[in-house]
Order: structure tokens, then sequence, then C-alpha cells
């Protein structure tokens, strides 16, 4: 069978406190979704539900 497309994990990565907080804020002011806050920077939805 053919490979799908594998690739190799990335990294895992740690956000600062501000970074933190300013994904709080924009999923809590209600305008984007979570799941779109989470597509625009790149993160999974589980990790900003958390």
């Amino acid at each position: 069978m053919e490979s799908m497309g594998k690739t190799k994990p990335r990294p895992r990565r740690s956000f600062t406190p501000d970074f933190k907080a300013e994904i709080v804020g924009l999923c809590q002011r209600g305008d984007r979704s979570v799941g779109q806050v989470a597509k625009d920077f790149d993160l999974a939805q589980t990790a900003v539900r958390e």
C-alpha cells in the first residue's frame, strides 16, 4: 500500500502566558468560533479549548 503522505510530526511547541491570554480573549469576545481562532493561529482545537 502506498504511503498516504506521512510526514514527521511537528515538534511540540510552547506558548507564552501572554499568547495564551490573547487566544482566550479572542475566544471570549465571541466574534469568532474556537475552531476559527485555532485555524487562524495554526493551533489544534483541543489545545485552544483546554
